[in-house]
């Protein structure tokens, strides 16, 4: 029981953590005017960050475990963590959406439009691109391909992280 109360607690620490960063570094890009087009070093931070942690939550549940962790609970730790950040994250993207940046898609979608005429896309090829764009726009649409992503990356890095961490205590006799 104590280690589930264990990976519990971290797992809502290190995931409220990560949601707070990458909504600062959402809050970050708004105010710098760069929110309709990040550039790709966004990505790479967020990365980075959601890397850093689920590390982290791994590394201190092994330190709270006398030095021990399965694959499994490693993993289960990380993609915690991701989800619940990814969670608390679809909140804020909710309320960037309907209350500070009504207007959003709108704007997102005339620079995505501009990109389609650049490329030499037809009016008719960039109205159907967009009757299917505007079917993944609603805000529970948004909110559950982000959780669903969040899971992916987040099993991704703690299984490798889990790998390479995982001590149990048969491999110590």
């Amino acid at each position: 029981m104590e280690d589930q109360a264990n990976s519990k607690s971290l797992i809502v620490n290190y995931g409220v953590i990560l949601a707070v960063a990458g909504i600062l570094l959402s809050v970050i890009t708004y105010a710098m005017g760069e929110h309709l087009k990040p550039h790709w070093s966004i990505s790479v931070i967020s990365i980075g960050l959601t890397t850093a942690l689920v590390v982290l939550g791994i590394k201190k549940y092994k330190e709270i475990n006398n030095g021990f962790i399965s694959w499994g609970q490693g993993v289960k730790i990380g993609v915690g963590i991701c989800i619940l950040s990814a969670l608390i994250t679809a909140i804020y993207q909710y309320i960037f959406m309907t209350v500070i940046e009504p207007d959003f898609m709108q704007q997102a979608m005339e620079i995505q439009n501009q990109a389609y005429l650049d490329g030499g896309m037809t009016e008719a090829q960039i109205e159907g691109a967009n009757e299917i764009a505007q079917k993944f726009q609603s805000p529970g649409i948004i909110a559950a391909i982000s959780i669903i992503g969040a899971a992916i990356l987040g099993f991704i890095i703690s299984a490798i992280a889990s790998a390479i961490m995982k001590k149990t205590e048969e491999e110590t006799y």
